[in-house]
């Protein structure tokens, strides 16, 4: 298993991955017009590239066995602070409880703690089952928030910190 700095030529594979994560993640926690509505809004090339060239988010794809099963984004120094927020992370339903996850984790904590930061952060749907994993590798929830994403809907999400020693 290995992490690969995703850029521009790989949004198409980012897309790709989310179509087919997105839907099984979500079906039983949003509607399928928030799915839709959110899919667009973060997943579109233009925000994607946004996210990539104005708001710092750095995207890594995960490949097992020549086949990318998954990816995340993360963004160093969070708001001024020694923070590293992970603001996608996502895996295959396939291959979800394989340690990539974890893999993913582990590689952006390395990173976070070489650029001097100490917190990883990432938020959680309240309903989503990928809470008890977060919990089980050293996060605890610390808030929680309703972000108005806009067209009447909320992403009602735990925020959630791990001290990286």
């Amino acid at each position: 298993m290995i992490a690969i700095e995703a850029t521009k030529e790989h949004l198409f594979i980012i897309q790709a991955l989310s179509d087919k994560i997105w839907p099984h993640t979500f079906q039983d926690i949003l509607t399928k017009e928030q799915i839709e509505y959110m899919m667009e809004m973060m997943y579109s090339t233009s925000s994607l590239e946004k996210q990539m060239d104005e708001l710092n988010h750095h995207y890594l794809l995960v490949e097992d066995a020549g086949e990318y099963v998954g990816y995340t984004s993360y963004e160093l120094n969070y708001k001024g602070t020694a923070t590293t927020k992970i603001h996608k992370i996502y895996i295959l339903p396939s291959i979800q409880g394989k340690g990539t996850g974890r893999f993913l984790i582990e590689t952006i904590g390395d990173i976070a703690r070489k650029n001097g930061n100490n917190i990883l952060s990432l938020n959680v749907n309240r309903f989503n089952k990928a809470l008890d994993f977060y919990k089980r590798i050293g996060f605890d929830v610390i808030n929680h928030e309703d972000i108005d994403i806009g067209n009447g809907f909320l992403m009602e999400d735990f925020v959630l910190n791990k001290k990286l020693i």
